[in-house]
């Protein structure tokens, strides 16, 4: 699998590009002189610089670190450039505000031309054609009467170009051998028909659970405050607040890889959405105090110890057994007990890194292979 991950973070790369009512400061992008008006509030916009993605890249996948204060939000589009030298449309890869106060937390759907089309959190070149180059727009939006403004501190895409495959080969242990990481547990579980609103737990909050705990293992997350809007005798209550804060309202569910990202950035975090092409690369991160989370796809049965199956999942790989299993905390539980489990190396890296699995009646399933959420403290990831 060939990856290739940019970013703009800090001021200078941020100053790149073109924009018009934007200015950079030292927490990031903001809205200066606005632009213009739109949806009922003052705006302004950044552009990036185009990224030249060095190989056929079939899939780009948009994340971002800000801040939305009460009253403000922000949208993002990505625009590709094909093989054949031309331009995708504008595809917008979601409308983000934490708290929703003025606008939906939202992608959008049915977006589609002759040359690409998204897939949710995902930008998909279309059949027979190759992504090789890329750019970013980020508008940023304040309601009327208000002067507070969006802070982006962080724009990054992940493009990556996968060949079909069953197979997984298996990487040999490295430097995560033997280090567990001190990561809370939350089980999805036990909101199970609970907050409907928010997608009613269950089988559909393994991303903010799992979000939630690495959040929190880096010492952050809501505070008592902003947890009194949930019920005080509900179980595990900042999960619920996550799940509420990642919902995406046209996807109708917490799983949005961008949203998860963004949240935990609300929080003072850094965080991308990643591919790595191996349990080499987690345990690279392991080894720096960096818990990862990743996301799964399989039927009953094909990783051992997991009692359940599923079309797409995320858990939190905290850590490594002596011998190179992987240790995970896998919300997919009805305790917190019950959330750290024991997967075999090989079997986990399948279901976690090949593009096509087993469908029903013999049917192929493709599957987003590698994919993995990367939150630190800013400067905590490694290089």
């Amino acid at each position: 699998m060939d990856i290739d991950y940019h970013e703009w973070s800090g001021e200078s790369p941020l100053a790149q590009g073109e924009s018009t009512g934007t200015e950079v400061t030292g927490s990031g992008l903001r809205i200066g002189a606005p632009a213009g008006v739109q949806d009922g509030g003052e705006y302004a916009w950044w552009t990036s610089p185009e990224v030249s993605v060095p190989f056929d890249a079939d899939d780009l996948v948009v994340s971002w670190n800000a801040v939305t204060p009460p009253g403000t939000w922000l949208t993002v589009e990505a625009q590709a450039r094909t093989d054949s030298g031309r331009e995708t449309s504008w595809f917008s890869m979601g409308r983000w505000s934490f708290d929703e106060a003025d606008v939906r937390r939202t992608s959008v759907s049915g977006q589609r031309d002759e040359t690409a089309y998204v897939a949710v959190d995902r930008l998909l070149a279309a059949e027979g054609v190759h992504l090789r180059g890329y750019r970013v727009r980020v508008t940023l939006c304040r309601a009327a009467g208000t002067d507070a403004s969006p802070v982006v501190s962080t724009v990054g895409g992940v493009v990556s170009a996968t060949e079909p495959r069953s197979d997984v080969p298996t990487s040999s242990p490295g430097p995560g051998r033997g280090i567990e990481l001190p990561v809370p547990r939350y089980a999805q579980y036990l909101h199970r028909g609970q907050f409907a609103e928010y997608g009613g737990g269950g089988d559909g909050w393994c991303s903010p659970a799992s979000t939630e705990m690495v959040v929190e293992y880096w010492g952050a997350g809501p505070t008592r405050t902003e947890l009194a809007w949930v019920p005080h005798d509900h179980p595990d209550r900042s999960v619920v607040h996550a799940a509420r804060h990642t919902f995406d309202h046209a996807y109708g569910g917490t799983g949005n890889w961008a949203f998860n990202v963004a949240y935990a950035s609300q929080y003072g975090l850094h965080g991308r959405v990643a591919r790595l092409a191996s349990l080499r690369d987690v345990e690279r991160h392991v080894a720096h105090g960096v818990p990862v989370i990743v996301s799964v796809s399989f039927t009953e049965g094909e990783l051992p110890g997991a009692d359940y199956a599923t079309n797409g999942h995320l858990l939190v790989v905290v850590g490594f057994t002596d011998s190179g299993d992987v240790i995970a905390h896998d919300p997919a539980s009805d305790d917190a007990d019950s959330v750290r489990r024991i997967y075999p190396r090989a079997e986990f890296e399948t279901v976690w890194q090949r593009t096509r699995r087993p469908g029903k009646d013999g049917a192929v399933v493709d599957t987003p292979a590698g994919v993995a959420y990367l939150i630190a403290p800013p400067g905590a990831l490694p290089d």
